[in-house]
């Protein structure tokens, strides 16, 4: 990069990356912007600005200042440019995120005119939003009082309004929610940056514009350029058009550090539980620490792999010692360090009030046991393995892998302006951990931050039928009296004013300003479709397609049998068979031994059930996958463990078997509570497609209320299912039924052949 052209940045620190990647870090010199550059072979290119925006309330301002500057701006008036941007871009992520401590815009395409034309629209929309020009984008984003007739009863209405509402009638959401503020009730984390919807009716238009005015400047912003680019482009533009138009301010975004506690907080809140549901066993009980700062590159890893140790591998100690004392019926946590002052959560579901004494003595019990006995070693091995296979493999599912990146380097750069890259030292981290393992280094922290660290919060969430109804009603009854104190002429002006904006967001925009968003044309367009890349051969005496792709070491591996011998009234049971797959004893594992082994020798071995669809006919064919996914030198174990889940699990544990089914149910209620649409329109389609009521009856409501019933009845069901499971699997693993695919390098695919029988 030549910074005799770059004269309006400071180059600050260039270094090389894991995955191919070069880091930049530097500083525009006139504002004090600061850059990061991650150069690389990628053509999914990202782009984000980002702004520290610590709230000082709870009336959402940071969440609709995210909402609001996307409704037109100087250059691009459109009312939204989000639909209009949709219809002629090929982006491959487009959106706006709040956190608790910042805001980021970022975007990303593989054609490089869509990307530019996404930056220019986003940097447009933050630094010169319409925002001060129309009052209607705020009352229509955020909140309002709405008023069609005199007569009609006063509401409250706004998109982040009611989405807050929704997102807090759910017991996790709120549960996340009031553990942060109970560890960290005295700087910004004590406040919620979406709103409280109860407090959002008090942001004015004012502090609304103000919030945006002092935190949305380029000396407070973080931009982030990823991919096969031309940086030097891009960054004379972005100078060119937007931070040379700026002069340097100084914004106050920092944020405290809480102080520590002397002794544990204590809270307790409810949630809505339908009528239809007991009180009983509906409680959720937690207690949550707080460690260190997201500065101690050694913690973020450490206690990743603690996080797993702990809850989330079979068997794992903590969560079995709960699950054991019947401290409710599915336990969970995690680790969360996209904040200043990270912490470790430990999370009972479905649980009771009177159990919490319990609770916290069952946890520290089974804490101070690991700290005086020594975790097992292996077991932390398995769980640094995992880690380090996560982060080589960097697979963020749809999102691509350069906008995570980016949130990454936020994670550390938020906090230190010289340490973006923090994240991409993970490798010599885990080098020194594993070095760890018998020193006593993961059980000095789970002393010193867990068990001797008075910063804590047990955080309760009861059940309470009709609550959200109740709340419902006393903001009525408080809008009632609002209205009643209201003057004639006051009325008179609500109901012109929610006119005014009926007419605003009813009114479309014109074709002149529809005509100033940055669309794609034909010759934009690259004309060579992507290579599908395959190659039928034969594997092992099997059919077997081969998918030649770049993988960074990686072979991925997947034996797919029909399940079309299983009988009608068995498909429910795939799905169950599904869950218990490689979770219970096989003939030469444990179950904690297999999981062990797995993430030692793996990245994964886990089963799916796939249902691919015939083209336009209503006709599909359904199938069982064991997929699994290792470092090529580790294929041979992987085959190895793939060939004991699927010939050798015995269905003999009936105490492990009924722990999975409870905590099926569990995850599914949660699901269902925060996906119902997604849940109802499978059901919908269930009646008119037979591929959706095959996903219905293996994974849908119908599925639910199997293993529902299952876990309530198992005693009875006990046997019945262990046969059926039993009848499942020899009508699906046999070598005639079975397809295999791998993907990866040649290599894999030759260690696959070796170690499959023949």
């Amino acid at each position: 990069m030549n910074m005799e052209r770059l004269k309006a940045y400071e180059l600050v620190e260039e270094r090389g990356l894991d995955f191919g990647s070069v880091g930049c870090l530097l500083r525009h010199r006139k504002t004090g912007a600061r850059v990061v550059l991650l150069s690389n072979s990628d053509a999914n290119k990202v782009f984000y600005i980002g702004f520290a925006t610590p709230p000082g309330d709870n009336t959402g301002a940071a969440h609709i200042v995210e909402h609001t500057v996307l409704c037109g701006s100087e250059r691009f008036p459109v009312k939204d440019p989000f639909v209009e941007l949709a219809k002629g871009s090929l982006n491959t992520f487009l959106n706006a995120m709040t956190y608790p401590d910042k805001t980021l815009y970022p975007v990303a395409s593989t054609n490089e005119v869509d990307f530019k034309n996404l930056m220019h629209v986003y940097l447009d929309a933050v630094f010169f939003p319409n925002i001060y020009q129309n009052e209607d984008i705020f009352s229509q984003e955020g909140w309002h009082y709405e008023l069609e007739r005199a007569e009609d009863p006063l509401k409250i209405n706004g998109v982040v309004y009611n989405e807050m509402k929704g997102a807090y009638s759910s017991p996790e959401g709120l549960l996340g929610r009031q553990i942060l503020r109970a560890l960290y009730p005295d700087n910004a984390y004590g406040y919620s940056a979406a709103g409280e919807p109860a407090e959002i009716p008090e942001l004015t238009y004012s502090a609304f514009l103000e919030f945006h005015r002092r935190f949305y400047h380029p000396s407070n912003s973080y931009i982030y350029l990823y991919g096969d680019l031309d940086m030097e482009e891009r960054l004379l533009w972005m100078d060119r058009e937007y931070l040379s138009r700026f002069d340097y301010r100084k914004v106050d975004a920092s944020i405290s550090l809480q102080k520590p506690f002397d002794k544990p907080e204590e809270v307790q809140n409810v949630y809505s539980l339908s009528a239809g549901e007991p009180l009983l066993d509906h409680t959720y009980l937690s207690v949550s620490y707080g460690v260190d700062t997201a500065l101690n590159e050694k913690h973020k890893v450490a206690f990743a792999v603690l996080e797993y140790v702990l809850l989330k591998a079979p068997g794992a100690p903590l969560k079995k010692a709960l699950l054991d004392a019947g401290i409710g019926k599915d336990v969970s946590g995690a680790y969360r360090s996209g904040v200043l002052q990270p912490y470790f959560s430990i999370i009972v579901k479905n649980s009771n009030v009177s159990q919490k004494e319990d609770f916290l003595r069952i946890v520290r019990e089974a804490l101070l046991g690991l700290v005086e006995g020594g975790l097992d070693r292996e077991a932390v091995r398995a769980g640094l393995c995992r880690y380090e296979f996560d982060y080589r493999e960097a697979d963020f599912g749809r999102f691509p892998k350069g906008l995570l990146w980016g949130i990454h380097c936020m994670e550390s750069w938020l906090y230190d302006d010289g340490r973006p890259f923090q994240y991409f030292e993970a490798l010599p981290v885990i080098r020194w951990l594993k070095e760890q393992i018998d020193t006593g280094y993961f059980e000095g922290l789970i002393r010193r931050y867990l068990l001797e660290n008075p910063h804590q919060a047990v955080v309760i969430l009861t059940p309470e039928h009709g609550y959200n109804s109740r709340m419902e009603q006393k903001l009525a009854v408080e809008l009632a009296a609002r209205k009643a104190s209201l003057s004639q002429e006051e009325l008179t002006l609500l109901v012109e004013e929610t006119a005014r904006l009926r007419r605003y967001q009813e009114e479309p925009s014109t074709q002149e300003e529809l005509r100033t968003i940055p669309l794609l044309s034909w010759a934009d367009l690259k004309r060579e479709p992507q290579p599908l890349l395959w190659e039928e051969r034969i594997l092992a005496g099997c059919p077997a397609l081969f998918c030649p792709v770049e993988s960074e070491g990686i072979t991925y591996l997947r034996l797919i049998f029909d399940a079309g011998r299983v009988a009608e009234e068995d498909v429910p049971y795939l799905g169950i068979l599904k869950a218990v797959l490689g979770q219970v004893d096989t003939a030469h594992y444990s179950y904690q031994e297999l999981d062990r082994a797995r993430n030692l020798s793996t990245g994964g071995i886990s089963g799916t059930i796939g249902i691919y669809r015939h083209g336009k006919d209503s006709a599909y064919t359904a199938v069982f996958e064991l997929r699994a996914k290792a470092l090529t030198g580790k294929v041979p174990e992987a085959v190895g463990l793939m060939g004991e889940i699927l010939t050798k699990t015995r269905l003999t544990d009936g105490r492990r078997i009924h722990e999975i089914l409870s905590q099926t149910r569990a995850e599914l209620r949660e699901s269902i509570s925060s996906g119902g649409d997604s849940f109802s329109s499978l059901r919908a389609m269930s009646g008119f497609s037979e591929a959706a009521r095959y996903q219905e009856l293996t994974g849908g409501l119908e599925f639910y209320r199997l293993v529902s019933r299952l876990e309530e009845q198992y005693e009875e069901e006990r046997e019945r299912l262990a046969g059926r499971l039993s009848q499942i699997i020899e009508q699906l693993f046999y070598k005639e039924n079975l397809r295999i695919c791998v993907g990866g390098q040649e290599e894999g695919y030759e260690a696959a052949g070796g170690a499959l029988p023949k």
